[in-house]
């Protein structure tokens, strides 16, 4: 039964995935910025979790909302755990703020994916020239940030196998510190229904929690990513202790 459902919620995807980013491709030849990002929106909350909801049985409740930065104004870099493809669906729910993700270049080459990812505000990274990544990400993350719209990057930089740690790159950390804004800390235990490149899903309850801001004024780097490493880490262990013996 798992199987079917997988392979339906697999079909669902390509089936409204198709229309909706060949929709926004015509779209963004008039408009862009936010109304183009709420579209991506609305098919990541109706079209990806729905359909999780119907078809998989996958729901998410999310802890520690009361953290975010009340001011509207406010920009923030996400610091974000990352197990599986859902949380690129769910962070854009999740936040009050118009995410600009930090990504893979070759995302943006998948067709319509990545050609509806093209026409929103991400940052595209090519990991062959790492020494350019954090300069890259300042470049563009920067504007972004006066414009409102938060950076959400996953500092493990791709997906980890459920119970595990990846090595936490400095990139994020370093934008908070040179613009001044906080990070907010993301520990999600998606791989317990959406294991890491697993074809068959698992009904469940996916928890999202959000930690306490850090400030990133007067901080370095390495420490700034060391306190959301640490926090992040310890509660995985909090939402996911099976994962962890």
């Amino acid at each position: 039964m798992r199987l079917i459902r997988s392979t339906l919620y697999l079909l669902w995807l390509a089936v409204t995935l198709i229309p909706w980013t060949s929709m926004m491709v015509l779209v963004s030849l008039v408009i862009r910025g936010k109304p183009l990002y709420a579209l991506a929106v609305i098919w990541c909350r109706y079209m990806a979790l729905g359909g999780a909801r119907w078809l998989l049985g996958i729901r998410y409740r999310v802890h520690g909302i009361e953290n975010l930065p009340q001011d509207p104004r406010a920009g923030a870099v996400v610091l974000s755990k990352h197990q599986s493809a859902i949380e690129t669906f769910l962070l854009p729910i999740v936040m009050p703020h118009q995410l600009s993700y930090v990504l893979k270049r070759e995302l943006l080459r998948i067709p319509f994916f990545g050609w509806g990812l093209a026409r929103l505000d991400v940052i595209p990274i090519d990991r062959s020239l790492r020494g350019q990544a954090s300069t890259k990400l300042a470049e563009h993350g920067k504007p972004l940030l006066d414009q409102g719209i938060w950076v959400a990057v996953f500092p493990e930089g791709t997906r980890i196998p459920r119970g595990q740690k990846g090595e936490y790159k400095l990139g994020g950390a370093r934008l908070a510190v040179q613009t001044g804004v906080p990070v907010i800390p993301v520990a999600l235990n998606s791989a317990r229904v959406w294991p890491r490149n697993a074809f068959i899903k698992k009904p469940g309850v996916i928890d999202v929690s959000i930690g306490p801001l850090i400030q990133s004024t007067g901080r370095e780097p390495k420490a700034l990513m060391q306190e959301a490493q640490a926090w992040i880490e310890a509660e995985m262990r909090r939402i996911d202790p099976e994962a962890y013996p």
